[in-house]
């Protein structure tokens, strides 16, 4: 009973952190489109938002002794979960466009499925390769959506750069939800992230320098104002803390595949801001992803497979 609702507490974690990662992208287009903020800024705001949050949180709680040897190994987390993730993110989608960058973050599950198996000796089955083959249909019908392919990047060799970066970025992400599965539940949430954004935050501002020092405050809008503290205190400090607990109880394969909620969400708030419309392709892709998500969750873990063997 104890262990069902840990899995429960996992899958509403990580569609909360999904969601609001969904919600995040047509705020961070809001924030962006004026000119005024670029996307370095915004991400080294995030991350600058987050570590204060993070350590302010951590004030409140008995304080852990982290030895240097696990210092490292965040450092390694940090470099995986948000400096290459988010960094190479926001440098491909601007070489290639929108939209080869949605396609490409479906691969995410895929990669996260491989790694668990090599890595983690969790085992690859039909009805998982199903699971993950039906949520990529769901998000590359939602990604398309009736339209021919728009924004296509045309195969220049600036797109193409573009779209290993943004590929390197599902990889860096699928990496760390493997390799630090079990390490994020030797310390508590906020000694992790508040390193673990720390380190982020002194690689990413030295990049960031020029455009921060040029940066006018002043011409930034209420709304630009609210979508910033959005991202920063929901899409960032809630999220990541959402991503942990769901990555302490869930396996690295179906925390993944909460990947394609995020074009659901984008999808719908653009429908409701009138910049696009919900079809019944849209609800279709909508069903295959949380179709796909319950095959994989449902599939045999390792343990599972292991019991099996013995019975047998």
């Amino acid at each position: 009973m104890e262990s069902n609702h840990r899995s429960w507490q996992g899958h509403l974690s990580m569609l909360s952190a999904n969601v609001m990662w969904g919600l995040m992208s047509p705020m961070a287009k809001l924030v962006i489109i004026g000119g005024v903020v670029s996307p370095l800024i915004l991400t080294n705001m995030r991350i600058f938002g987050a570590m204060v949050l993070f350590w302010i949180g951590s004030f409140f709680r008995e304080p852990e002794r982290v030895p240097p040897k696990d210092m490292l190994r965040l450092f390694g987390a940090a470099l995986l979960a948000i400096v290459f993730n988010q960094g190479c993110f926001i440098f491909g989608v601007g070489l290639t466009s929108p939209a080869d960058a949605s396609i490409i973050t479906t691969s995410m599950p895929l990669w996260a499925m491989i790694l668990a198996a090599y890595i983690l000796k969790e085992p690859i089955t039909a009805k998982k390769v199903s699971g993950i083959a039906l949520g990529a249909m769901g998000a590359l019908l939602l990604i398309f959506g009736g339209q021919s392919a728009p924004g296509s990047s045309g195969g220049s060799a600036t797109a193409i750069y573009g779209d290993l970066l943004v590929l390197f970025a599902q990889c860096s992400y699928a990496l760390y939800l493997v390799v630090y599965k079990d390490f994020v539940s030797k310390y508590s949430l906020f000694t992790i992230m508040k390193w673990m954004f720390t380190y982020s935050f002194i690689c990413v501002t030295p990049l960031a320098a020029n455009d921060l020092m040029a940066l006018d405050w002043q011409l930034l809008t209420m709304g630009q104002i609210l979508s910033i503290a959005f991202i920063v205190v929901c899409a960032t400090f809630l999220a990541y803390i959402l991503v942990i607990v769901g990555q302490q109880r869930l396996r690295p394969t179906v925390a993944g595949m909460y990947n394609y909620v995020q074009p659901i969400v984008a999808c719908v708030v653009a429908a409701y801001w009138g910049m696009d419309s919900f079809n019944a392709v849209k609800y279709i892709a909508v069903a295959l992803i949380f179709g796909g998500v319950y095959m994989v969750s449902t599939s045999k873990s390792r343990k599972e497979s292991l019991k099996t063997e013995k019975i047998c």
